[in-house]
C-alpha cells in the first residue's frame, strides 16, 4: 500500500477488502467505533492509516442523512463560563471520533438563526444551543429537520425544540432568595447583566424576586438594576444599589465577575462583607472561591450538561436514545465568607 497520502481514488470497498470485511463494517467502525469489536477497528484502523483513505463525509451525509459533526452555538466566545460545557461535550465526542465546531451569535438570536441554517446545511447530527428562547423561522428550520438532534442548554424549558439538558434558573434564583433570607437578611438588592435578549438571567431574576415577595420581603424596583459585563460594571452596581438604599443588607448579583467587582467596591468604601453588607452571586469558578472574603454562589453542573448532551446526540445517531426530553441535572448553592 506504500507510504502514508491521501489518495482520493482509495475507496470504502477498497478499505474494507484489505482489511477482510464488509463495507458496512468499515462505516460502522467510523461512524460508532463501539459498534465494532476492537480487534476489528484495529484492523481498520491500520488499513486507513497505510491507505491515506478520507472518506466522504459530503456524499456520506447525502446518502445517510447524518454526518458525525456536532455544532455547537454560544452566546460569545469570550465568556469563560462555557468553557466546562465544551469541555464535557469534547471528552464525550472524542472517544466517539465525532467532531466538534463550535460558534458564537453575539447574543443575537438573528445571528444564532443564521448559524443554525448554516449548520443544518452542512447535515451536522447534532446542535447544541446554549439560548432556550429562538427567532421563529430558527425554531421552523429545527422542526423540520428532525434527524438532527438539538440540545437546549441554558435553561430548563418545559417544552424543548427537542431535548433541554439544563437546570431552572427561576429555581436557582429563589433558592439564592432563600439562602439570603435564612440567613436573616431583609433588604435585598440584584443586579445582573442586560436581560432582554437572556432568557437565563430573566428568569433567574424571576425566580429571587418571586421567593422574596412569598416570603414576605420588600422587593423595590430601583434595587434591581441591569449593568454591562466587567468588574468595573459590578463596583458600579454595588454602589448604586447601596448610594438608592443605605439599609440594603444583601445583593446578589447573576453574574461572577459582577460579584467580584462588587467585593472590591465594598473594599474600597470601607464596607464590611458580610458584617455590612452581605454579597452572593452565580456561575462558581476559582475566582469565586478567591476573593476576600469567598463568594457565596450558584453552582452548575455545566461539564456534566456538556457529557450529557453529546451523550445524547450520540445515542439518537445509534438509533437508541431513550432518555426524557427534559434533563434537570439540578445546581447547588454554595456557602462562603461573604454571606
Amino acid at each position: 500500500m506504500g507510504r502514508k497520502a491521501i489518495n482520493p481514488d482509495v475507496s470504502m470497498k477498497d478499505v474494507a477488502r484489505l482489511a477482510g470485511v464488509s463495507p458496512m463494517t468499515v462505516s460502522r467502525a467510523m461512524r460508532a467505533p463501539g459498534m465494532v469489536s476492537p480487534e476489528t477497528q484495529e484492523r481498520i484502523r491500520l488499513v486507513i492509516e497505510k491507505s491515506g483513505y478520507v472518506p466522504n463525509r459530503v456524499a456520506g451525509s447525502l446518502s445517510s442523512n447524518r454526518t458525525t459533526l456536532v455544532a455547537l452555538v454560544v452566546p460569545s466566545l469570550r465568556n469563560a463560563l462555557y468553557a466546562e460545557m465544551i469541555q464535557g461535550i469534547s471528552d464525550v465526542l472524542r472517544r466517539q471520533d465525532f467532531q466538534l465546531m463550535i460558534s458564537d451569535c453575539g447574543y443575537s438570536l438573528e445571528q444564532e438563526e443564521k448559524l443554525i441554517a448554516a449548520y443544518v446545511a452542512q447535515r451536522v447530527c447534532g446542535l447544541i444551543l446554549h439560548n432556550t428562547r429562538h427567532t421563529p423561522r430558527a425554531v421552523q428550520i429545527l422542526k423540520n429537520n428532525r434527524s438532527i438532534t438539538c440540545i437546549e442548554t441554558g435553561n430548563l424549558v418545559s417544552d424543548p425544540i427537542d431535548i433541554a439538558v439544563s437546570y431552572s434558573n427561576y429555581a436557582a434564583g429563589a433558592a439564592m432568595a432563600e439562602h439570603l433570607a435564612g440567613l436573616g437578611y431583609r433588604n435585598m438588592g440584584f443586579a445582573s447583566l442586560p436581560v432582554r435578549n437572556n432568557d437565563r438571567l430573566r428568569e433567574r431574576r424571576r425566580g429571587f424576586i418571586t421567593r422574596l415577595r412569598k416570603l414576605g420581603l420588600p422587593v423595590a424596583p430601583s434595587l434591581i438594576i441591569e449593568v454591562e459585563p466587567g468588574l468595573e460594571s459590578g463596583a458600579q452596581a454595588l454602589g448604586k444599589i447601596v448610594d438608592t438604599d443605605p439599609s440594603v443588607d444583601a445583593v446578589f448579583f447573576a453574574g461572577d465577575v459582577l460579584a467580584a467587582g462588587a467585593v472590591f467596591e465594598c473594599q474600597r468604601r470601607g464596607l464590611a462583607v458580610p458584617g455590612r453588607i452581605a454579597v452572593a452571586a452565580s456561575d462558581d469558578n476559582d475566582l469565586m472561591q478567591h476573593t476576600i472574603p469567598p463568594l457565596t454562589t450558584v453552582r452548575f453542573p455545566r461539564y456534566e450538561i456538556g457529557v450529557r448532551s453529546a451523550e445524547a446526540i450520540i445515542a439518537r445517531n445509534m438509533d437508541m436514545y431513550a432518555g426524557s426530553r427534559t434533563v434537570d441535572l439540578g445546581f447547588e448553592v454554595i456557602q462562603r465568607g461573604s454571606t
